[in-house]
C-alpha cells in the first residue's frame, strides 16, 4: 500500500471506527454515551409497561443498537468521505488546509451572528498550476451553462464550493432549505455551488430541485465519462486524482473494517 493510499484511508475510515462504540441512549440524555445492556434491562424493568410485555429482552437491545448504529455508520462514512475529499483538493491542486474551507456568518434572531459553512472550496486564483486551474475553469464553464446560469453571473464567478455527502435520499425539508439559501449565497459570494454525492444514491425529486436553484450536482456513477454527472469522472478529469481507483484498489480493506464494525453493531453486550 501507497503511503498515500495509507493516509487517505486514514481519514476515511477513523470517524467510522466510532460506530462501533454505539449505544442507544433510549431517550436519557446521558452525557457522553448511551445505555449499556445492563442498564437498558434496570431501566426497562422498572417501567411497569415494558416489564409486563417483556421488552427488557437483550434482543429489543439489539434492535436498537443496530437502528441507530446504522444510522451512525451512513453519517459516519459522509464525514470521512467529506475530509477526504478535502484533503484531495489540497494535495491535487496544491490548495492550503484554509483555502479548501469556506463559511459565511448570517445574522440569527436575537441580534446574534451564526456561522454556516460548505464542506470544501476551490479558488481559482489560489491554482498555481495555469493547467489544472484553465481545467478547473473550463469545468465550471461547461457546468454553468447547463445550469442556464446567466454568462454575466458566470463571469463573477471565482471558484466553486462543495457540499459533500456520501448519498441523498432523505426528503428532509430544513436541510433542502438550507443547502438552496447556501447556493444563493454562494453566488453572491463569486462562487459556483456544487453537490458532490459519492453514492448513487440521490432522490430525483432532489436531484431536480437543486438543479433548479442552480446547484450543480455530480453522483457515484460510474462508466459516464461526464464530469458534468459523475463525481468519478470530476476527480479524476477535472481535480486529477482516480478516487474510484482508490476505492477499488482498498476494496478489501474497507470491506474488512465495516464486516467488523457491523458486527460490533449487531451484538449486545454480553458483559
Amino acid at each position: 500500500m501507497s503511503v498515500a493510499d495509507e493516509q487517505y484511508l486514514k481519514i476515511v475510515l477513523e470517524p467510522i471506527y466510532i460506530c462501533a462504540k454505539y449505544m442507544p441512549r433510549f431517550g436519557q440524555g446521558i452525557s457522553g454515551g448511551g445505555l449499556s445492556l445492563h442498564q437498558f434491562q434496570k431501566l426497562y424493568r422498572a417501567d411497569p409497561l415494558y416489564s409486563w410485555f417483556g421488552l427488557d429482552n437483550p434482543l429489543m437491545y439489539a434492535a436498537h443498537k443496530a437502528a441507530g448504529g446504522m444510522t451512525s455508520v451512513y453519517r459516519q462514512i459522509g464525514i470521512g468521505c467529506e475530509a477526504l475529499f478535502r484533503r484531495i483538493l489540497q494535495d491535487s491542486l496544491g490548495l492550503s488546509a484554509r483555502s479548501v474551507r469556506w463559511s459565511y456568518q448570517v445574522q440569527a434572531p436575537g441580534g446574534r451572528t451564526r456561522t454556516l459553512s460548505l464542506d470544501g472550496r476551490v479558488p481559482l486564483p489560489e491554482i498555481k498550476d495555469t493547467t489544472i486551474r484553465q481545467r478547473f475553469h473550463e469545468w465550471m464553464r461547461r457546468s454553468a451553462e447547463s445550469l442556464d446560469v446567466d454568462r454575466r453571473v458566470f463571469s463573477t464567478l471565482v471558484g466553486t464550493v462543495f457540499e459533500v455527502r456520501q448519498g441523498y435520499k432523505s426528503k428532509d425539508s430544513k436541510r433542502q432549505n438550507a443547502d438552496l439559501a447556501n447556493a444563493a449565497t454562494a453566488y453572491t459570494k463569486g462562487y459556483l455551488p456544487c453537490a458532490v454525492i459519492l453514492s448513487a444514491q440521490i432522490d430525483s425529486d432532489i436531484f431536480l430541485r437543486y438543479r433548479a436553484a442552480k446547484w450543480a450536482i455530480v453522483t457515484g456513477l460510474l462508466g459516464e465519462n461526464n464530469p458534468l454527472l459523475s463525481t468519478y469522472d470530476f476527480m479524476k478529469d477535472v481535480i486529477g486524482y482516480d478516487l474510484a481507483a482508490f476505492f477499488e484498489r482498498n476494496s478489501v480493506k474497507l470491506h474488512k473494517e465495516i464486516d467488523g464494525i457491523l458486527r460490533a453493531i449487531l451484538t449486545p453486550e454480553t458483559k
